[in-house]
């Protein structure tokens, strides 16, 4: 007597599809496996709550196709993404515990690759922006986690043109400085300004169909790396920036808003190598022990 074979699971069940896809995963990495499959459990389970339509669903893979057409060296659209869904600033108050707890992480950032090597106290700003005041000092030291000087640190950073600009990767607004034996860094700058992000793309469209804005309060990216300590990528925000409390990337927090002080006295003016009365800013960037960096990274 010849038997017919066993059923599987009855796919025009919603509920049976997802036993069936979790039934036929065995990730050989256990932590592969554990997201893969909560993944799938929470995929479908949007599915189901909000009875998602076919014309929806290709919508919303087309959406994600755009952002990786989109996607450059210079320009990660779905980084762009997850910045202004807040998943970065999530991800950094999970992972809290990596970086030095005296100051929250913020997220990498593209536009701090290829930064051009200057000399300590060169002119971070372009010319454009340097000749429209708000001239700042920006200085401090890179610590380690005793408070001791690191030194031989690379701290590579990035500031917007200007007001409105969207940020502009082939710019001039960047630099990257390494330390003496004292662990002390400064640049000059002008003041930040509110800038939008670049709202042409598939990042665009996502806030303006979830009705939000694309401004940035202003600030200055800074990443530091250095042998032997675990790499530090800080967004330094400006106190009295109109729009602090509507960044569109949910990046500000506290420990990372610098008071940028009005400095009138003519002897610092002159000693600091600035035009006229400046802002004087002040920021400790501080690195816990890490592994060697590699080659590549060196």
């Amino acid at each position: 007597m010849t038997g017919r074979p066993a059923a599987g699971p009855d796919h025009n069940r919603a509920d049976a599809v997802t036993v069936g896809v979790l039934s036929e995963m065995n990730a050989p990495d256990p932590r592969i496996g554990r997201l893969t499959q909560s993944l799938v459990m929470h995929v479908h389970a949007f599915l189901v709550e909000n009875q998602v339509t076919w014309e929806e669903w290709l919508a919303g893979l087309d959406f994600l196709a755009r952002a990786g057409q989109w996607t450059t060296p210079a320009r990660h659209e779905l980084l762009l993404l997850s910045d202004t869904m807040g998943s970065s600033t999530l991800l950094n108050a999970l992972n809290r515990h990596r970086p030095a707890p005296d100051m929250p992480a913020t997220p990498e950032h593209p536009l701090l690759r290829d930064a051009p090597r200057r000399r300590m106290g060169e002119v971070l700003a372009t010319e454009e922006q340097w000749a429209g005041g708000d001239w700042t000092r920006v200085r401090g030291r890179i610590l380690d986690t005793g408070g001791n000087p690191v030194a031989r640190a690379r701290i590579g950073l990035w500031q917007a043109h200007g007001a409105g600009e969207p940020p502009n990767p082939a710019g001039g607004s960047r630099a990257l400085l390494t330390t003496g034996s004292d662990g002390a860094f400064w640049f000059r700058t002008v003041k930040p300004r509110s800038y939008h992000l670049p709202t042409d793309g598939p990042v665009g469209d996502w806030l303006r169909a979830t009705g939000r804005h694309p401004v940035r309060p202003g600030n200055i990216l800074a990443r530091v790396e250095a042998e032997g300590y675990h790499p530090l990528t800080r967004r330094l925000f400006v106190a009295d920036d109109p729009v602090l409390a509507l960044d569109a990337s949910f990046g500000v927090a506290d420990g990372l808003v610098l008071d940028f002080l009005l400095d009138e006295d003519p002897v610092a003016t002159a000693a600091g190598g600035m035009p006229g009365p400046y802002f004087d800013v002040t920021c400790d960037l501080v690195l816990t022990p890490g592994p060697p960096m590699s080659e590549a990274e060196a």
